[in-house]
């Protein structure tokens, strides 16, 4: 019997654990929706504890540690190290009428018509959620007119970008004095308290932060209009993103297993880019930082990117990722067997478990329970693969389609 962790890096090590390993919440495209998970309480009789969402622009929730007992989840987010107290929470009233709880420090100011806005120290409206929605959308785009004529003023810019202003832990406390001799101390303490794998999340996203600056349809345009900018933006990105890199590695390098990536490069129907845009203006930087990691580190890196990559698979591979994620089998593509057969012994498949978009949300348990299994059967088989399903669990999902995907990993176990 393998403990947690062993199960995970056996799996990504591509060597066949004793069991299929399972993530819940281990980072913030692997959780569950605040509505979701008070839903999936209910429907297990749990009355007390909190529904804590700790990523505030996707509203997802910090799964308590006794549902991760409950499922066997063999994975969990290092940032649960901070926000620990009840001081640091307040309750607020969900879309659908049900109870969780935002950090403190998150204020959105609700508004006649029942939007929530966000604004920072500024006043610039930084991030909206419309009436009814369940999801912060970013309202400000620091370089939507035009490329700056020096970067001077980029990290100020950065900072009013909803997903630097509104970050999930551990990295809303990054401002605080001796932030890394904290993180050191409290994860050692974790590592101590639980044999699950750690997982810290750093992003350094290089495409996306390109989005985030310009507006998605600016930067599309850049990317074969305007390549030298692109460039000279990714060059300063680098700068920054390094220097987390080392600080991280030098913190928590020894202690942490698994280091999540971001940078989104795929839609449903194909990538956002040409396979040689990517190897010209982002490979060989995500290069560098799989080779930083892995050189200064224990870590695996993990990266997440949805939609359709299916072209640069091998890119990625060759770029030195260890784990991708979350396998969007919907996606053009995409189709699990071919992905298992041609990429499965050299990357990890952390994700493609159930699909989220028609499966899991729309089907009944009997169609979620055995889709769920023939998705195990297609990536379990010799390692490389971490059971999650496919992105966040929306809070359309049915509390029972839940617990038969989790019932057919279970049995899965046996």
């Amino acid at each position: 019997m393998m403990t947690s962790r062993e199960r995970v890096l056996s799996s990504i090590n591509h060597k066949q654990p004793d069991y299929v390993p399972l993530d819940l919440g281990g980072t913030p495209s692997s959780g569950i929706s605040a509505i979701a998970y008070n839903n999936l309480k209910k429907e297990l009789g749990i009355t007390h504890g909190h529904t804590r969402i700790f990523d505030v622009v996707q509203q997802v929730a910090q799964p308590e540690m006794e549902i991760l007992d409950k499922f066997g989840v063999d994975v969990i987010d290092i940032g649960r190290v901070f926000n620990e107290k009840d001081k640091d929470w307040y309750d607020i009233e969900l879309a659908d009428g049900s109870i969780g709880q935002y950090p403190v420090w998150f204020r959105p100011v609700k508004q006649e018509n029942g939007d929530y806005l966000v604004f920072d120290k500024e006043g610039t409206m930084i991030a909206k959620m419309p009436v009814g929605a369940t999801f912060f959308d970013q309202t400000y785009f620091p370089y939507v007119e035009d490329y700056p004529d020096d970067w001077s003023d980029l990290d100020h810019q950065m900072g009013k970008v909803l997903w630097s202003a509104l970050v999930h832990s551990p990295w809303d406390h990054a401002g605080d004095k001796d932030f890394y001799k904290t993180l050191r101390e409290r994860t050692l303490a974790l590592r101590s308290q639980t044999d699950r794998a750690l997982m810290i999340t750093c992003g350094c996203n290089l495409f996306e932060w390109g989005t985030f600056l310009r507006r998605m349809d600016n930067f599309l345009m850049d990317t074969y209009a305007d390549p030298e900018n692109v460039e000279a933006l990714v060059e300063q990105l680098m700068i920054r993103h390094m220097e987390t890199l080392k600080n991280v590695c030098e913190s928590v390098g020894d202690i942490v297993d698994i280091l999540r990536f971001g940078d989104d490069l795929g839609m449903d129907t194909g990538m956002f880019m040409s396979r040689e845009k990517y190897q010209t203006l982002f490979k060989p930087y995500h290069t560098q930082l799989n080779e930083y990691v892995h050189k200064h580190s224990n870590m695996k890196t993990f990266l997440h990117s949805c939609g359709s990559i299916y072209p640069i698979m091998g890119d990625l591979i060759d770029a030195g990722y260890d784990v991708i994620n979350p396998v969007q089998t919907t996606a053009y593509q995409m189709d699990p067997a071919t992905l298992k057969r041609e990429f499965g012994k050299d990357i990890t498949f952390w994700g493609g478990g159930c699909n989220t978009r028609s499966v899991l949300n729309r089907s009944t348990p009997d169609v979620v329970y055995d889709y769920t299994r023939r998705m195990i059967d297609i990536f379990a088989p010799d390692g490389g693969f971490v059971f999650n399903q496919e992105h966040n669990i929306m809070p359309d999902v049915p509390a029972e389609n839940l617990l038969a995907m989790y019932r057919a990993v279970a049995d899965s176990r046996i």
